[in-house]
């Protein structure tokens, strides 16, 4: 979100309606040295995402004997316009936010009793941004997952498939009086309020994160864009699933 839409020429929407996502593609197995891997475009966002699994316990779940999945987040810098440093020391607040976001949407769609004392690492690095990278993250993040836990599987690791829920995410926002699904860069700067919903194949909403810019909202408003980003992440989840078979 950014400044508001009144100082700005709303960005024209060319190729997709107002409530159509961007074209999606995914393509998992890509990293050779990683178990579980995807390469995910969202429009021109591009993620790689990776999934390492570590036989030891998260510090945190020393003693539990129980399993735990924790994300990462990163961006190349010249993943944007103008070149963005690589992070030294401490990670900035925006990326914390985020990680932590994936974190708790990727541990709502697993099952994570059968990695007792092992932790699994999902990396998202934002190979080009145009928009909704968090979002896209998420989707690539569920794809590497499915890779890792399909191998798993066939290979005789686990004899159940660990993925509750198929988990996807989309942005969703009103530029100018118009609501509209999935914003790339040019729609998300000049939006008035933008919510990134985070839900499942079966339409429950895990998170709703986001708000108004330029004045507040309505209920009605609020619920308007609630019900469209959990239908678009339906239909987001559908083509995706798609692709992974």
């Amino acid at each position: 979100m950014s400044s508001p839409s009144g100082s700005h020429k709303l960005p024209v929407r060319e190729g997709r309606d107002l409530l159509q996502p961007r074209p999606l593609t995914v393509r998992r197995g890509v990293n050779p040295y990683a178990p579980g891997s995807a390469h995910l475009t969202l429009g021109r966002t591009e993620i790689l995402a990776t999934v390492t699994l570590e036989d030891k316990p998260a510090p945190h779940m020393r003693g539990k004997k129980e399993g735990w999945l924790t994300a990462e987040y990163a961006m190349l810098p010249r993943a944007t316009h103008d070149r963005t440093p690589r992070e030294r020391g401490l990670q900035n607040g925006r990326r914390h936010e985020i990680q932590r976001l994936l974190g708790r949407a990727l541990r709502a769609s697993m099952d994570l009793r059968p990695f007792k004392n092992q932790t699994i690492y999902v990396d998202c690095d934002v190979l080009v941004a145009d928009g909704g990278t968090r979002v896209a993250s998420i989707l690539a993040a569920h794809a590497a997952l499915h890779d890792f836990c399909d191998r798993l599987v066939k290979g005789g690791t686990l004899s159940e498939w660990p993925l509750l829920h198929s988990v996807g995410a989309i942005s969703v926002g009103y530029v100018g009086a118009e609501l509209r699904v999935d914003l790339d860069y040019a729609e998300d700067s000049t939006a008035r309020a933008d919510l990134n919903i985070v839900a499942t194949d079966a339409g429950l909403i895990i998170e709703a994160q986001g708000g108004a810019e330029d004045g507040p909202l309505t209920v009605p408003e609020y619920i308007a864009l609630l019900n469209a980003g959990t239908e678009a992440v339906q239909g987001v989840l559908r083509e995706l699933g798609r692709q992974l078979t």
